[in-house]
């Protein structure tokens, strides 16, 4: 558990420039808290003990505004920042080293039962309101843009906008930054492409009618 704690802190450390010391951290992040929590009522929930993991995860929530059901499998150094209104439904798997926003969901599509939710690989990035819906997977050093709703599998190293989530560029899988404001819109760039064309075609027009009054 000690050994956890410290992932959780070195995690946050090295993600949040807002952190100021270990102390801080430990006492004051609901991130840290919630996977406290959580890691705690996965124990109890595998060992049958669901209700009483239930009312642990519960309880979290109206502590921290995170919602981690105590069946979801998480990796080492998940950083959630800020955290509130995160939820991660019962069969979400989450790999090393990934990062969450505020407002993110990692949740199911329907009543179907078994696996439903998503599974995140090492290295990914969601930003702030993105849904990530349904039993797909995210590669590694996957990056989802804030407000995001992705609804099918993403390849490694991609990045991901939009509702629904489009694919606007693929990565050689390096290590992904935590700069996802500055992600591609699709739309602003299909709409720049457009006012290019009509320029262009502006411009013939002046330069038809031009000619025609010259030979006239």
């Amino acid at each position: 558990m000690a050994s956890s704690w410290k992932e959780d802190i070195a995690a946050v450390m090295a993600r949040d420039p807002a952190a100021k010391s270990k102390l801080e951290i430990l006492l004051c992040y609901p991130g840290v808290k919630a996977l406290r929590s959580h890691r705690l009522a996965n124990k109890l929930y595998k060992r049958g003990h669901t209700l009483l993991a239930r009312l642990i995860s519960q309880r979290c929530k109206r502590r921290t505004g995170i919602e981690i059901h105590p069946g979801a499998t998480i990796g080492h150094r998940l950083f959630i920042d800020h955290g509130a209104g995160v939820v991660i439904g019962e069969t979400a798997e989450i790999g090393d080293d990934v990062t969450l926003y505020q407002g993110v969901t990692l949740g199911g599509t329907g009543k179907e039962h078994g696996k439903r939710h998503p599974t995140l690989g090492n290295g990914v990035i969601v930003g702030a309101g993105a849904k990530v819906l349904g039993p797909i997977t995210l590669g590694n050093n996957v990056k989802v843009g804030a407000g995001a709703i992705v609804l099918k599998p993403v390849p490694d190293g991609c990045t991901v906008v939009g509702n629904p989530g489009r694919i606007v560029r693929r990565q050689d899988g390096s290590r992904p930054t935590l700069d996802h404001n500055n992600l591609p819109d699709p739309m602003l760039e299909k709409m720049d492409a457009l006012y290019e064309r009509i320029s262009e075609l502006e411009a013939a027009v002046r330069q038809l009618t031009d000619d025609k009054s010259r030979r006239n």
